[in-house]
């Protein structure tokens, strides 16, 4: 009886101890898997819904609600300008439709600066500021800078002639700078900035300040107008230059000598005795 007894403990402790293993087994693997979602928890990302395009938008299409579909979008790295429920792409109550005004591809972000504003036309009056105007510039291959211009870029503008010799010293053509940082707004007929390969344009169209304008009115008038692009991420001031042929090629200007005419004196000659005496008189020619 007694054994019967000791084998029963003996089993009941076996089974209690391979209990208690199990459990710690369990309740180890149990905590590993908490530590392993709790740390993917912690790379996941808050999002917001942005729009995106659901197919390539050409310039000057009207954009509609079927050409656009929301994405989850990195809170933190959404884009300036981006369309979200703050900032609906559609707002309520708005019938007039957007228009496109840059090449976007499927799947890229809608922003402010590539659609109007609800039945704005997508002209080039649209991409004038404030106060501004919009002024054509004739160019050629030489002069627009062999067709590398795109709208959205800025170019410094050199005016070629020659100058009233009364209004100025120098001699020949005079070379001068006289508009930096100007923006293009069109090449042509094209306001697009996603144009492939050199374009050969007759004319650029500039937005100007109406002082601006009249000087560039003067001066296409008057002379040859060249441009010289400038760098993207140049925030550097051109100052005053102004070239003529004599500083080009190191000519310095000799300083004229004048020539000190000499006083002139008359006199006559007179006999006192033995003595001639020259007296001074006044000249007569």
């Amino acid at each position: 009886m007694r054994m019967v007894f000791g084998l029963v403990l003996v089993a009941g402790v076996a089974l209690a101890g391979g209990a208690v293993y199990m459990a710690k087994n369990y309740i180890g693997q149990y905590q590993t898997a908490l530590a392993k979602e709790r740390a993917q928890r912690e790379k996941i990302v808050p999002t917001v819904p942005v729009f995106v395009a659901e197919r390539q938008l050409k310039y000057g299409e009207a954009l509609t609600a079927e050409d656009v579909r929301t994405v989850d979008w990195p809170e933190t790295a959404i884009p300036e300008g981006a369309f979200t429920a703050d900032n609906p792409l559609f707002p309520e109550g708005v019938t007039d439709p957007r228009v496109v005004l840059r090449v976007m591809e499927k799947n890229e972000a809608i922003l402010a600066v590539k659609v109007t504003e609800p039945g704005e036309e997508a002209g080039i009056t649209s991409r004038l500021e404030r106060g501004m105007r919009a002024f054509a510039i004739k160019v050629d291959v030489a002069t627009g800078v062999s067709g590398f211009l795109r709208p959205g870029d800025r170019v410094d503008v050199y005016w070629t002639g020659r100058v009233d010799q009364s209004l100025s010293q120098a001699r020949g053509e005079v070379t001068k700078l006289i508009e930096a940082g100007v923006k293009l707004i069109a090449i042509d007929q094209n306001t697009q900035g996603d144009l492939d390969g050199a374009t050969i344009a007759q004319t650029v169209t500039v937005a100007a300040s109406p002082s601006q304008v009249a000087g560039l009115a003067q001066a296409q008038s008057t002379g040859r107008l060249s441009l010289s692009l400038v760098g993207a991420e140049d925030d550097t001031i051109a100052g005053a230059i102004e070239v003529d042929q004599r500083s080009l090629l190191g000519i310095t200007e000799e300083a004229e000598i004048a020539e000190v005419e000499e006083e002139q004196t008359c006199s006559i000659r007179t006999r006192r005795g033995a003595e001639v005496v020259e007296i001074p008189i006044p000249c007569t020619n």
